[in-house]
């Protein structure tokens, strides 16, 4: 399979990708509500603050905190094109674009490799668990290739929540890898990499895993014949199996590649770890799973287009 399948993955990859982008900008702004945009003092704000000092008397008073109001994806949707415009639904496009021609172009092609290597050539079966751990590998290294273009993404699709006076304002992917450079370090190019890393290998596994697995069970029991509707049943599976297992992982690492370190002052979460009991102790378990309906709504279409547009990819390049 070789080049082939790289090139073919990352084709479908891209047209997935830029095809469901408001989709996923919606998650990613649903994940990120009821997050300070700002915190001043990261030393004295662990949380949500609910220490206030009296200046004069010396006092202090305990006061609770209101949780932010649920927000829905549609709610979400008409808010940003309220606040921002339409376009702003596309922001951050090109930043997918370019994840999507590393780090999905890498994991599909590696895959692809894998199982070939590991198919048994006889019976031309591959077991479940061999198929998972293709999975895991492929998509660890998909995630270290393309992390820089993941940070970027989340920045830009996060940028219109915050104040004007504190928008980074890219104005592409290429400016946004270079000023995250010039101004944090080339370091922060992999920021939040360990999460990244983790929740590539999660939805990789089982959405590449899943998918063969169920269209290889359709197909076996003569269910379907191998044409669009056992791609679109496979891939509804594979895009729901890889929501409920990575959407933790997601909202922590999308909350860590986008908090913003001010000079001299301590970054708001410490690390992975930190952001997830931060995450909980101030917005309960369930903000873990913030932005699912968004991310299911996104990911049920993302794996329909990429399955799809990846079996008609392959019929075209049979003969290459």
């Amino acid at each position: 399979m070789g080049l082939k399948g790289f090139v073919e993955g990352g084709i479908a990859s891209i047209v997935a990708g830029a095809s469901t982008h408001p989709l996923d900008l919606i998650k990613v702004r649903m994940q990120l509500h009821g997050e300070s945009p700002v915190v001043p003092n990261p030393s004295l704000q662990v949380c949500r603050p609910a220490l206030a000092v009296g200046s004069v008397t010396g006092s202090i008073s305990i006061s609770q905190v209101s949780q932010p109001t649920r927000v829905g994806p549609i709610t979400m949707g008409v808010r940003i094109v309220q606040s921002e415009g339409m376009a702003a639904l596309f922001s951050g496009v090109s930043a997918t674009i370019l994840r999507q021609t590393l780090y999905s172009t890498t994991r599909m092609g590696l895959y692809d490799i894998l199982k070939t290597k590991w198919t048994d050539r006889e019976t031309g079966d591959l077991s479940l668990m061999r198929k998972i751990t293709a999975g895991l590998i492929a998509g660890a290294v998909g995630a270290a290739v393309g992390n820089p273009a993941d940070v970027a993404m989340v920045r830009m699709q996060a940028d219109g929540r915050l104040p004007i006076d504190q928008r980074r304002n890219y104005k592409s992917v290429v400016d946004a890898l270079g000023q995250m450079t010039k101004q944090e370090g080339i370091g922060s190019l992999w920021r939040g990499s360990g999460l990244t890393v983790n929740r590539a290998m999660i939805v990789t596994a089982s959405q590449l895993a899943t998918y063969d697995q169920v269209k290889e069970m359709i197909l076996r029991k003569g269910a379907m014949s191998d044409g669009i509707g056992t791609h679109v049943t496979a891939s509804f599976a594979a895009g729901f199996v890889a929501a409920v297992a990575s959407n933790p992982i997601d909202v922590i690492k999308t909350r860590v590649m986008n908090m913003k370190v001010e000079p001299g002052e301590a970054a708001p979460y410490k690390g992975a770890l930190d952001c997830a009991l931060k995450t909980v102790r101030a917005e309960g378990p369930m903000a873990l799973y913030k932005g699912f309906i968004p991310t299911i709504s996104r990911q049920g279409p993302f794996t329909v287009v990429l399955f799809v547009t990846l079996e008609q990819v392959r019929k075209l390049l049979k003969e290459f």
